[in-house]
């Protein structure tokens, strides 16, 4: 719950287009598997989502993952199967994204959620999942098909682009700075936007991320700082309602506290306490 929360807060993103999950209830779970996946794997991961029987499924196929993909990863990155599967529990509007992973080594829980968001996706629980260790980037693939079929709207191609383009170039910028450091610069610069409006021009939305990356003592080569000007210029280009953008950090802030206020968020802090006093007690009997 405190990775869930916090995730939230570092993954403030897009909300467009603004339906979520309109054909869908509260309480409806439909589940993405790969299609890779042998049938005892299929059994044991939607017995690990404890899901219904009758669950809805969607299934991914590693040429979806190419074709989403291989504009922003190696074809050998992106492998041969399709095996990252994952839940979709839609919440009460409002409620806001919350995601979990297991066995995934490379797309972090905050990745997903601003991917996500970027793609229109809100107001539900997400746990991705597979049965070894992967990178995740079928998952991506096959929560957006997801809701599709959900909604049974087509989300428009360059979204999910954009979606994934984010996914990836936050993952490749976490390999250098720190999976947190990445999330949270990405949704700073979102953030910004939400509150002074789109940059006009390139060399305003590189002083924006620029000044982003200052406040949270972050170091960008020039290639980072290019590759993300690419990135939002994607993003500004495609319809996206900045004023949701704003809400959606009002939500996070909300969460926040309210978990922090919490029986679980106060144990919560007082676990970490005693973590960092145990380290100090431990660095001075070494010394000692």
């Amino acid at each position: 719950m405190k990775k869930i929360v916090l995730s939230i807060l570092l993954a403030i993103g897009l909300a467009t287009p603004t339906t979520s999950f309109a054909d869908s209830v509260v309480g409806d779970v439909i589940v993405t598997l790969g299609s890779d996946l042998t049938e005892q794997q299929k059994q044991d991961l939607l017995k690990e989502m404890n899901v219904p029987d009758n669950v809805q499924t969607v299934t991914v196929t590693n040429e979806e993952e190419h074709k989403y993909l291989g504009d922003y990863i190696p074809k050998a990155q992106i492998g041969s199967k399709a095996i990252s599967s994952s839940k979709i529990q839609i919440e009460k509007k409002g409620s806001g994204l919350e995601v979990q992973t297991n066995n995934i080594n490379w797309v972090t829980d905050e990745m997903y959620l601003n991917a996500l968001m970027t793609a229109g996706v809100k107001d539900a629980n997400v746990y991705v999942t597979a049965p070894f260790e992967v990178s995740g980037t079928a998952a991506l693939t096959g929560l957006i098909k997801a809701y599709e079929v959900s909604t049974d709207k087509a989300i428009p191609e360059d979204v999910k682009q954009v979606a994934n383009q984010e996914l990836v170039e936050t993952a490749k910028l976490g390999d250098k700075i720190g999976d947190e450091n990445a999330s949270a610069l990405i949704a700073k610069v979102k953030e910004q936007m939400s509150e002074n409006g789109v940059p006009k021009n390139d060399q305003e939305l590189r002083e924006m991320i620029e000044q982003a990356a200052k406040d949270l003592q972050i170091n960008l080569s020039e290639d980072d700082i290019n590759n993300l000007i690419l990135l939002f210029n994607n993003m500004i280009n495609v319809n996206i309602n900045w004023d949701e953008v704003g809400n959606q950090l009002d939500k996070a802030k909300d969460k926040i506290s309210k978990f922090l206020e919490s029986e679980e968020g106060q144990s919560f802090l007082q676990k970490l306490k005693e973590f960092f006093s145990s380290i100090i007690d431990a660095i001075a009997s070494f010394f000692q």
